[in-house]
């Protein structure tokens, strides 16, 4: 009878262990949040809620594993100094715009619609400060272009 309580002992006790294991939700990082205004050619002003991604965690978490975002919501990644960045799309469910700024604010590249869970990578083409993460279709319903100027402090060095 022992024999039969100690399998059943164990059977229980690797269930729990899968039911834990499959709980358990990557650690969602709280970002800093803002405000991010994008002035276009024609002098519109597109005002987006942000949150910054400043630090190699964040940007490495960027936006994986969300599910949606608010229409004028987007995620800013921001680096120390001018580099040739690469994005990609790996565990991120939303199809995304990204801009990707010099250190003047300036839109330098945009890349639309990218692909969710791709692991092709995205290169700004040239040394940027940040990338701007937008849902897609943002850039091309407000006429963002390659020109525009976005003002934020982290932005503007």
């Amino acid at each position: 009878m022992s024999f039969i309580w100690t399998h059943i002992y164990k059977i229980t006790l690797l269930f729990g262990m899968i039911f834990i294991a499959t709980s358990i939700s990557v650690a969602q990082i709280v970002f800093e949040k803002d405000t991010l205004t994008i002035f276009s050619a024609t002098g519109k002003a597109h005002k987006f809620n942000i949150e910054i991604a400043s630090t190699n965690e964040e940007r490495s978490q960027g936006l994986m594993y969300r599910k949606n975002m608010a229409k004028n919501a987007g995620m800013l990644f921001v680096y120390n100094k001018p580099n040739n960045v690469t994005m990609w799309m790996k565990n991120t469910y939303i199809p995304l715009d990204m801009l990707f700024f010099n250190s003047e604010g300036k839109v330098v590249y945009i890349k639309e619609n990218t692909t969710p869970h791709s692991t092709k990578t995205i290169a700004s083409g040239q040394d940027v400060i940040g990338v701007l993460e937008l849902n897609a279709g943002t850039t091309f319903q407000l006429g963002i272009k390659v020109g525009d100027i976005a003002q934020h402090p982290l932005l503007q060095r």
